[in-house]
């Protein structure tokens, strides 16, 4: 009844997703952190309300120039718009798969984004929100005033997996052992303030600014991590007290000026700072999708799109973050991501042919 899919994702540039507003630190525009870690993360709000963006696009790709006005989905048989949808005959000009799904004949680029008009009913001539119809509707949620629909897709967070750090023997990558346990590695701790590497014996190896003590090896080989494009060489184990503390002494920083249009300089007073994480940072989360067939749902909500349509709408829309990117300044040098959707043993999503670049 509920199908899982592992999310797995490489920052290609930096991510900025900002807490709102101004605060007085380290930096200017902060980002959203756990509560609780205090880490850097991608909260599922954000990537809910991108993906659904995506799959509008993606439907539309196909849909345009193919859908109905809407007085010609009216002159239907039926008494309500739901019924009038489903006896409406494409005339062999339907979409294939998810993106032929009845209701996508009203499907339309608001039904991204926030619904402008809550306060009407879904089937109002006058409605220029959410349609209530479609598989985006049906799969992300609607609320209108006649009935509201919580949606059959549901995001984690997308938490830092492996985060890149500099340092004397080049780019590594850190993580903990409680992260591990998440892509089910199984590895232990190394000692208090000290460091594991692949090798063991370096010595001492500098994280950033810190300088520690390599206490031992790590177990993990290169067929673990496979999908993620890096090498087992490459990661490094640190203690669950150092982790947030290098996360955030290795965020990216970087900082802007306006511009005055008349004189072309720098404005006075206008100087802030971002804070960012970092590109080669690799994420993990999940999404779940709740099929809902338990036989007792309102008539007016059916019918329902199955979990392997709205997988695929998923899969097929992913390719969006290597371009649109995700959160603030996407215009500027931030936010594309590489997706990477697992099923179980089968694996898809964005680039359907390429793993992530470092």
């Amino acid at each position: 009844m509920v199908k899982t899919l592992e999310v797995y994702a490489m920052a290609t540039d930096p991510i900025y997703i900002g807490t709102g507003g101004y605060n007085i630190g380290r930096v200017d525009n902060t980002i959203v952190r756990d509560p609780i870690t205090n880490i850097p993360k991608i909260p599922g709000s954000s990537l809910a309300g991108t993906w659904r963006y995506y799959v509008v696009l993606e439907a539309l790709k196909d849909l345009k120039g193919k859908q109905p006005s809407f007085d010609k989905i009216k002159n239907q048989s039926g008494n309500t718009i739901a019924e009038k949808l489903k006896n409406y005959n494409w005339n062999n000009s339907q979409p294939n798969g998810w993106k032929g799904f009845v209701g996508n004949q009203i499907l339309k680029i608001s039904c991204a984004g926030q619904d402008d008009a809550p306060q009407l009913e879904r089937d109002d001539e006058n409605n220029t929100g959410h349609c209530g119809h479609c598989i985006v509707c049906k799969g992300f949620g609607f609320s209108k005033k006649d009935i509201s629909w919580q949606g059959m897709i549901f995001f984690s967070d997308l938490n830092i997996l492996f985060f890149p750090v500099f340092t004397m023997k080049g780019t590594k990558w850190i993580t903990t052992a409680s992260i591990l346990k998440e892509i089910k590695i199984n590895e232990s701790l190394p000692e208090e303030n000290k460091i594991k590497t692949k090798n063991g014996n370096e010595g001492h190896l500098n994280l950033g600014w810190l300088y520690l003590e390599v206490s031992g090896s790590h177990n993990i080989n290169d067929s673990q991590i496979s999908n993620f494009s890096i090498k087992s060489e490459d990661i490094i184990i640190v203690s669950e007290s150092l982790f947030s503390h290098i996360v955030n002494s290795n965020l990216e920083v970087r900082t802007s000026v306006s511009i005055d249009p008349i004189t072309g300089a720098a404005k006075e007073g206008a100087l802030f700072t971002s804070e960012a994480i970092p590109r080669g940072t690799i994420f993990y989360g999940s999404i779940r999708i709740f099929n809902k067939e338990f036989g007792e749902l309102d008539s007016k909500i059916e019918p329902l799109p199955t979990a392997d349509d709205l997988e695929q709408a998923l899969k097929d829309s992913a390719h969006y973050y290597e371009s649109l990117g995700i959160g603030g300044m996407t215009t500027r040098g931030f936010g594309r991501l590489k997706i990477q959707l697992i099923n179980g043993n089968s694996q898809t999503g964005g680039s359907q042919d390429e793993q992530p670049n470092q």
